[in-house]
């Protein structure tokens, strides 16, 4: 962008994407082996990604219920806060209830950078002119994961224990969270009719319901693979050492996943590209069970990363062309759905992992559901063929 100001803007999302999704929600994954040292079982962690989730299901709410401008900038900045104190906090404690509350604000603070955050730059590009585009800020997403990665392979070979690399990592966000507090203005307001969301055009529920249906599909698939793919390298003994590198694939994966699938809705539209990420999320959870090498570790990663920021992605954008004057609305709605199976998930792998002493069985059902919900998809599309909420992804 030629604008500086809409560079910034930008910027600042990204930023926050590093620091509530790099690092207060996605350094958990990688820090699981390491927290077993302090009695973190898989239950226990499946357990705790569930009360993350909650936490972000709790900011989808939040964002569904903010129709002022100004006070989901205020949640917004809030929510850096969050980041930076759940990772710190979480060094200081190894009690279950602590850890809970400090994944529970870890929640909060991913909600606020991909739904809040999401909402106010689209806002602030519209006051300005600009393009509507978030692919920079979701390659924060990406970015962030492949840094954590890194980080925590680098302070595990300077033998940093788990308590010392949250504090390691909570001293990295204060860094992050100054471009993302400070790029992103407070809301341009040019009229009383700006301050809050105006009314949007209903869209029917037949379109709907699938793709909320869709969509929690999609969150089951993407939450066991997301939370627990570290840990499962560590419980086999051919992929010793190689957990961490796979989260770091998974991220290289991730972060250009949003300008690629947005060139794939232009020419397949909306739909059809969010049905061919289905199917690729559902080949990558299932890859580990069926080949267990390192290199289909590795491979799974990134193909995942690829497809499930292209899931998260189209469905964010298509919301934001569906109801331009009320994005975040259905974005919450949406993210309702997302989040009810990202609490539901984790806890059931971590009970099955615990039960069988491997993941291959939450691995299954996970990729059936991502199955199934491209199944509900391709109805959809049937359906739409000829209709307008079908469109493509052009300007």
């Amino acid at each position: 962008m030629s604008d500086p100001a809409a560079r910034r803007i930008l910027l600042a999302g990204f930023f926050s994407q590093l620091l509530c999704l790099g690092i207060a929600r996605f350094a958990y994954t990688p820090l699981i082996p390491l927290m077993s040292a302090a009695g973190l079982s898989e239950a226990m962690a499946g357990y705790l990604a569930a009360v993350n989730y909650l936490g972000y299901f709790a900011g989808a709410l939040l964002a569904v219920r903010l129709k002022n401008w100004q006070w989901k900038f205020y949640a917004y900045r809030t929510g850096l806060v969050f980041a930076v104190l759940s990772t710190l906090a979480t060094a200081y404690s190894s009690d279950p209830l602590f850890w809970g509350l400090w994944r529970f604000l870890a929640g909060l603070s991913s909600a606020a950078s991909m739904l809040l955050a999401s909402g106010l730059i689209l806002q602030q590009l519209a006051a300005r002119g600009a393009k509507a585009e978030l692919g920079l800020h979701f390659a924060g997403l990406g970015l962030g994961i492949a840094l954590v990665a890194l980080f925590v392979e680098l302070l595990s070979a300077a033998a940093l224990s788990w308590d010392q690399q949250w504090l390691a990592l909570s001293l990295l966000g204060l860094v992050l969270i100054i471009p993302a507090w400070h790029w992103l203005p407070a809301p341009l307001l040019l009229g009383s009719g700006n301050n809050t969301d105006s009314p949007a055009l209903a869209l029917p529920r037949s379109f709907l319901w699938p793709l909320f249906f869709m969509y929690f599909c999609a969150g089951y698939g993407y939450v066991v693979t997301i939370t627990f793919i570290v840990a499962m390298a560590s419980l086999n003994a051919e992929l010793t050492g190689f957990g961490n590198w796979a989260f770091f694939a998974l991220g290289i994966g991730a972060a250009p996943a949003a300008i690629f699938w947005d060139r794939v809705a232009r020419r397949s539209g909306y739909l059809v590209s969010l049905r061919w990420a289905l199917l690729l999320n559902a080949l990558a959870i299932v890859l580990p069970v069926l080949w267990t090498q390192a290199p289909a570790l590795v491979f799974s990663a990134f193909l995942f990363g690829i497809s499930f920021v292209g899931c998260v992605s189209l469905m964010l954008t298509m919301a934001g062309r569906l109801l331009p004057a009320k994005p975040a609305q259905l974005m919450g709605k949406m993210t309702l759905c997302y989040g009810t199976a990202q609490v539901i998930a984790p806890a059931i792998s971590g009970y099955l992992a615990k039960q069988s002493g491997s993941f291959d069985s939450g691995l299954l059902t996970a990729s059936a559901i991502t199955l199934c919900g491209a199944g509900v998809l391709t109805l959809l599309i049937r359906r739409t063929a000829s209709d307008h909420l079908a469109m493509r992804g052009g300007s």
